[in-house]
């Protein structure tokens, strides 16, 4: 895998029979909404369906059947689309099992290693990752290059924040415990395209990063949104938020918290760096 090469993955995908289409909402959110299909019978699971018609028509070009709708968490850019979609399709809603409450028509609550099937073919394991909020959940792939859809968690080159019901503590022990875990050829499909941004506060905080460096110029004014996909081993070139024993890191944090003690525990580099981030 070229580490700072534009990617699709899906046309990788589509070999495996689970067929991959990332729909760009155009909003000022910069929301990506996917759909998910099974190669043999046409199903495809929705997942954060917000721009219902952009989906309804993708599906409908493509001739699939929308069975499935899988909420990563309970925001409103998140689940907004998920009534129009339900009406037009009879779609079920998948989401947290903790989610009820949130989440309008909730019709399967997932918990930790849950499977969820589309069709014959596809197999999407459900990984529950607080942080952004604690009722979030990813989905993991069940094939040979495992493809992450990872919500509001893990962005390219980026971190969720913890604004509106989440929590830091939890979003570090799931960045540690369970994303750090993944193999490097893990896709990466977000829930936003902040590629950019998140590139530059890598920058800030690592100016000698090459890897972030180089990969800003590819994706600096260019339609990134369609025609980027990361992978966990670009991310751990990348991503700020997996470099927390960066020597450079821990060191220009000093200049912006001064009573940081000499040897600090990542957790702590990563909520300095969410911090930061949260104003950047």
């Amino acid at each position: 895998m070229n580490l700072l090469q534009y990617e699709n993955i899906q046309d990788g995908i589509e070999a495996m029979s689970m067929i991959v289409k990332q729909i760009w909402t155009a909003n000022s959110y910069r929301n990506f909404n996917y759909l998910i299909a099974c190669s043999e019978t046409g199903e495809a699971l929705a997942i954060d369906p917000l721009d219902s018609v952009k989906c309804i028509e993708e599906a409908k070009n493509q001739g699939w059947q929308i069975t499935q709708i899988l909420n990563t968490h309970e925001h409103h850019d998140h689940i907004g689309g998920n009534e129009a979609v339900v009406k037009a399709t009879g779609a079920k809603v998948l989401a947290h099992a903790n989610a009820g409450r949130s989440i309008k028509g909730m019709f399967r609550g997932l918990i930790a290693g849950d499977v969820i099937k589309v069709g014959k073919t596809v197999e999407l394991e459900a990984l529950d990752t607080p942080g952004h909020t604690m009722c979030h959940i990813c989905l993991l792939s069940h094939t040979d290059e495992p493809a992450l859809f990872s919500g509001d968690t893990l962005f390219n080159a980026g971190a969720g924040n913890c604004h509106n019901g989440g929590n830091l503590k939890s979003l570090y022990q799931t960045f540690s415990r369970q994303l750090n875990a993944l193999p490097d050829n893990t896709w990466i499909y977000p829930g936003h395209d902040y590629i950019e941004n998140n590139l530059r506060f890598t920058l800030d905080r690592e100016p000698e990063n090459t890897y972030a460096a180089e990969l800003l110029q590819q994706v600096t004014g260019q339609d990134v949104h369609t025609a980027y996909t990361s992978s966990m081993q670009i991310e751990r070139q990348v991503n700020t938020f997996f470099r927390l024993d960066s020597v450079s890191i821990q060191s220009r944090l000093r200049t912006s918290f001064s009573d940081l003690p000499l040897n600090m525990e990542e957790e702590t580099v990563f909520s300095k760096l969410r911090e930061l981030r949260n104003h950047w």
